[in-house]
């Protein structure tokens, strides 16, 4: 058994995902703070509601709980259902940036199982990272069914908790980052004439493809930028001139100002 308290973005992606995969309805509880919102999405997609966050984890039992919350209101949760997840041995799941095990273990019971996830927007489309890191009183097998759940939705790496931050980071904000670059793309070929539909259309497949291939390749990307760049051609004039204007410097302070943000949140 599977819950999932909090039906929104998130929280709806990893169900609907966990679905998609395969999972038996019947299997899947859902809650919300808006009790209807919840009898909502069971009716769209064959889940059974609670009416309460304990009446979940009550009928999740030793199964897992994600709690996909705003950051703000996982202490109340927690507090919430401490007494019947410390009763079911159920393994709780926070999705809450920011949140650190510690912090989250401090409103459960003394060795609860307990699970730090950090999902990213793409989980929407079933092409999250997921980083993953479990309190020492989650077992093995607790740690395959968690690693299952978030296998639904893209591809997962346990982390130790110290590397979050970056993580983050690389995930968490970089799409935002990534689709800056997307409609930069498309604002160049739109000065040029293109129209600005099919500029993001190509501009987002050609962003997709490098990914896939830096994913495949054996090559480093720096020497995947190499294979493109022929001598005095288009490709390298580019190149250089993103270098000049300070584009990988820009990249490394973005991706430094998010970690140093996060880590004033923890």
């Amino acid at each position: 058994m599977i819950g999932f308290i909090g039906t929104g973005h998130m929280g709806g992606a990893l169900a609907r995902g966990v679905l998609a995969a395969g999972a038996d309805p019947a299997s899947v509880v859902v809650s919300a703070k808006d009790a209807q919102a919840a009898r909502d999405f069971a009716k769209e997609t064959g889940v059974r509601p609670a009416v309460s966050n304990t009446e979940l984890v009550t009928a999740v039992g030793d199964g897992i709980v994600v709690v996909a919350v705003k950051p703000y209101a996982v202490a109340d949760v927690l507090r919430e259902i401490n007494d019947a997840a410390r009763q079911c041995g159920t393994v709780v799941v926070s999705i809450a940036a920011g949140l650190e095990l510690a912090t989250l273990a401090h409103h459960l019971a003394p060795g609860q199982p307990l699970v730090r996830a950090m999902p990213n927007v793409a989980a929407s489309v079933r092409a999250s990272m997921t980083a993953l890191c479990f309190s020492s009183s989650v077992t093995p097998a607790q740690q395959d069914a968690v690693r299952e759940v978030f296998a639904a939705v893209g591809a997962h790496i346990t982390l130790e908790e110290k590397h979050f931050s970056v993580f983050s980071a690389l995930a968490g904000c970089s799409p935002a980052f990534t689709f800056t670059y997307i409609d930069a793309l498309k604002r160049a070929a739109v000065a040029d004439g293109l129209p600005a539909a099919q500029a993001v259309r190509i501009a987002a497949q050609a962003v997709e493809g490098a990914a896939r291939l830096v994913l495949a390749s054996e090559l480093s990307p720096a020497d995947l930028a190499d294979t493109v760049q022929s001598p005095g051609g288009t490709t390298v004039a580019g190149v250089v001139e993103l270098e000049r204007a300070g584009f990988g410097a820009a990249v490394v302070r973005g991706v430094q100002a998010s970690i140093d943000k996060d880590r004033n949140l923890s």
